[in-house]
């Protein structure tokens, strides 16, 4: 008996312990986001933004692989607005994944709303920002998800880590300018300028203070966490002198390899290793747009400078050689080097049966407006389906069982199969609109196939799936043959993404696993595509048990 209890004591010891290590490793990370109004000066014009703690971009949140983090967001602005945690699955927890009408309604001007999620299986560099209006143009900042306590990168440990965010900056009011162009039915006016850290750097006028610095000693490593919070462009980044070493994409490791430049789509992150192994002196880092369809573009150049320490602000920075506006060549040896770890650690586990093939073709169109300009607006759809936002959110809609806010009928394919990808097509542009969201059952493999079109004309979009990452398993120009380019699919080591850009007259296959319970939006990550309905939702189905369903909804929910 004694012998018996003495067992138990161990035992309840023994896990004791075991509660103490597990709590050890996990922390709990607060935040206050005041979201409020302030007079910022670019371009020698001043005008008022919202912000996060009156800092543009905003703070960056740290966290650890196993940490929770909350976050309260008080909303001090004149616009209701949410806050998206880009690329953190909130698992079960869709209520604090943040895009407006779809999980949650926007926090009204002078209320609160808490975001508590936890960072699960997930490390790396992530990002959040505003998820309505076009307001994400300067409510954004870099999540930083560290690795486990004693968890080392699968790369040499670099001496320094910074942050590089990329962005777009306009004159006027953004809100403004999607209002007036959304009115007229035309497209909004392009950015004044593209930033690095919310700067333009000293190509462009009265930005000579206005510049990124970022001091460095020689022969030290430095991994650069860089962000794309751009609206509408996809971005080339270079630095004079020196080549970076990709060792991650979207909070993913990757196969490291070595390269003179980079692209970012609106939305994507990617880490990369610097050796400060040159002369030392100023070198400037660039960013500017890449874009290889006969569409308008803020063609302009930021930098910023990489200035080696004890190096005096006299010296003339130099200019790394830029890419031309539609090298598609570096972009697909760029794309083709991109490749996951796939190692026993970290390995890729792709999909390998599908029990739901999608086929979801992309584009834009026009349809009948008498007070627009041209007596149209241009809108976008999925499968000819323009996304319309609810006025209730998605996925409170699906828990309360609230009928009339969407249907389930998404179609697989599109209603007609055309010449994808061949002259464009000015003609028969009309869409459906609604708020129809695709029904997935819980624990369903799904390969999904994204099409570009040529309605109107054939360009890149840059495809964001909410709680989830996927497989980049092929891609090609012209149409997808499902006969033929299944063959050619890397089921290996694919690059795993949460946002990827469907070449320009082409096509991206990616795979899943429908293991996220919820509503969760997929939509092109070009701002002015998502205004203009080029969106669409799934809603997976909660599984058998309690542990495979949604979270019930938090107390402090906004309202709509």
């Amino acid at each position: 008996m004694v012998g018996c209890c003495f067992s138990c004591s161990l035992w309840f010891l023994l896990c004791l312990a075991a509660l103490f290590i597990a709590s050890s490793e996990s922390a709990l990370n607060r935040y206050q986001f005041d979201v409020q109004v302030k007079n910022v000066s670019r371009l020698c014009h001043a005008k008022p933004i919202v912000t996060v703690n009156e800092r543009f971009p905003g703070p960056t949140i740290y966290a650890r692989e196993g940490d929770r983090v909350v976050v309260n967001v008080t909303n001090y602005a004149q616009y209701n607005l949410s806050i998206h945690w880009h690329g953190l699955k909130q698992f079960r927890n869709g209520w604090a994944d943040g895009p407006a009408y779809i999980t949650q309604c926007p926090i009204q001007s002078g209320r609160s709303y808490v975001y508590d999620f936890n960072v699960t299986d997930q490390r790396g560099t992530l990002w959040w920002h505003a998820h309505i209006l076009w307001l994400r143009a300067t409510v954004h900042g870099a999540i930083v998800v560290m690795p486990k306590r004693g968890v080392p990168y699968p790369f040499p440990q670099p001496d320094a880590e910074l942050n590089i965010v990329l962005g777009e900056w306009w004159h006027k009011d953004v809100v403004v300018i999607e209002s007036q162009a959304n009115s007229l039915g035309v497209p909004p006016s392009l950015s004044d300028a593209h930033t690095i850290n919310g700067k333009p750097g000293p190509l462009f006028p009265c930005s000579e203070k206005h510049t990124y610095a970022m001091e460095v000693e020689s022969n030290k490593t430095y991994m650069l966490r860089i962000v794309s919070a751009a609206l509408n462009d996809q971005l080339f980044f270079n630095i004079a002198g020196h080549n970076m070493t990709v060792v991650e994409i979207d909070a993913v490791y990757c196969k490291p390899f070595s390269t003179h430049a980079l692209l970012l789509a609106p939305g994507q992150t990617t880490n990369v290793l610097v050796r400060t192994n040159q002369v030392p002196g100023r070198y400037f880092m660039a960013a500017k747009p890449f874009m290889d369809a006969p569409i308008p573009v803020d063609n302009k150049t930021a930098t910023g400078i990489l200035q080696y320490k004890g190096v005096p602000n006299s010296v003339v920075p130099s200019m790394p050689p830029l890419l031309s506006k539609n090298d598609v060549g570096f972009v697909k040896s760029f794309n083709d080097k991109l490749r996951s770890l796939n190692s026993p650690q970290f390995p890729a586990n792709v999909p390998l049966q599908i029990d739901r093939h999608l086929f979801f073709t992309v584009g834009l169109g026009r349809d009948p407006c008498p007070t627009c300009l041209n007596g149209s607006r241009f809108i976008g759809s999925i499968n000819n389906i323009t996304f319309v936002l609810p006025t209730v959110a998605l996925l409170q809609a699906h828990h309360s069982r609230i009928s009339g806010v969407f249907t389930t009928d998404f179609p697989d394919r599109p209603p007609t199969v055309f010449n994808f990808t061949g002259a464009p097509l000015k003609a028969n542009l009309d869409t459906k609109v609604g708020t129809r969201l695709s029904w997935i059952p819980f624990n369903s493999t799904v390969e999904l196939v994204l099409q570009g079109t040529n309605l109107l004309g054939v360009e890149s979009h840059p495809f964001h799936l909410h709680g989830y990452n996927f497989f980049i398993v092929g891609r090609g120009i012209g149409n997808f043959d499902p006969n033929k380019d299944p063959a050619s699919f890397n089921l290996i080591d694919p690059p795993e993404r949460n946002t990827i850009a469907i070449p320009t007259g082409g096509w991206t296959a990616i795979r899943f696993r429908a293991n996220n319970p919820g509503v969760w939006f997929m939509h092109c990550h070009l701002e002015v595509h998502t205004t203009w309905g080029l969106s669409t939702a799934f809603l997976v189905e909660n599984g058998d048990r309690p542990e495979d369903s949604l979270l019930p909804p938090p107390m402090d929910l906004p309202t709509c």
